[in-house]
């Protein structure tokens, strides 16, 4: 039995914090955290349930492009939306490029503005997901 409990965070590298909190704000509408310590490089906490996704603006040692079209084939965090439609419409309005998963679930992928992978799966809240 693994001695592992929970996923606390996920992080991220991006190339301009400021640019990325308005896609993870005003787009995804996360909600920053207020509480992170000055690390000696730019980057932003922010709340996602009891988890948290960080952002980090350091030089990023990935290859942004050629990457796959669909962020199923890429590596990627995976979130749960009550609304899929309503992020949908979020994404339109943004002008934001995204997939439909190829499994068939209710789910998405799009990425952020440094060609991460991002997913985005249906539940009702509380509902536990794979």
């Amino acid at each position: 039995m693994s001695n592992i409990q929970s996923i606390l965070h996920a992080t991220v590298i991006v190339a301009d914090v400021d640019k990325s909190v308005k896609f993870y704000c005003q787009v995804l509408g996360l909600t920053l955290n207020p509480d992170r310590p000055d690390l000696g490089y730019p980057g932003v906490w922010f709340d996602v349930g009891q988890q948290q996704l960080h952002l980090m603006q350091v030089p990023n040692p990935d290859p942004v492009t050629g990457r796959p079209e669909h962020g199923g084939r890429d590596r990627h965090i995976a979130f749960a939306v009550a609304d899929l439609e309503a992020l949908c419409q979020r994404l339109d309005d943004a002008g934001a490029v995204y997939t439909r998963s190829k499994s068939g679930r209710k789910a998405l992928f799009c990425r952020d503005l440094d060609g991460n992978a991002l997913e985005f799966i249906e539940a009702p809240l509380g509902e536990h997901l794979p």
